[in-house]
């Protein structure tokens, strides 16, 4: 997998350990107060996992705390 991949100005870094792109963005809350990505960040993440299905890879975006989203490779 290349190291990177820059959609849309945001720079995803290749983790190996885990076998994700990963990106962080600014944090971000919903209604419920829940910590959410950042929406240009997720559009991206979309962008990124469709780039690699695209590519033949099984691929799922998720996000988790502090701004992080992974697109990782299943």
């Amino acid at each position: 997998m290349e190291k990177y991949k820059t959609i849309d100005n945001w720079r995803f870094e290749w983790n190996q350990e885990h076998e994700f792109y990963e990106c962080q963005g600014a944090i971000c809350h919903d209604n419920e107060h829940d910590e959410i990505p950042e929406p240009e960040l997720w559009e991206a993440a979309l962008e990124l996992e469709q780039e690699l299905k695209d590519d033949g890879y099984v691929a799922e975006i998720s996000y988790s705390e502090k701004g992080w989203v992974e697109v990782a490779i299943l």
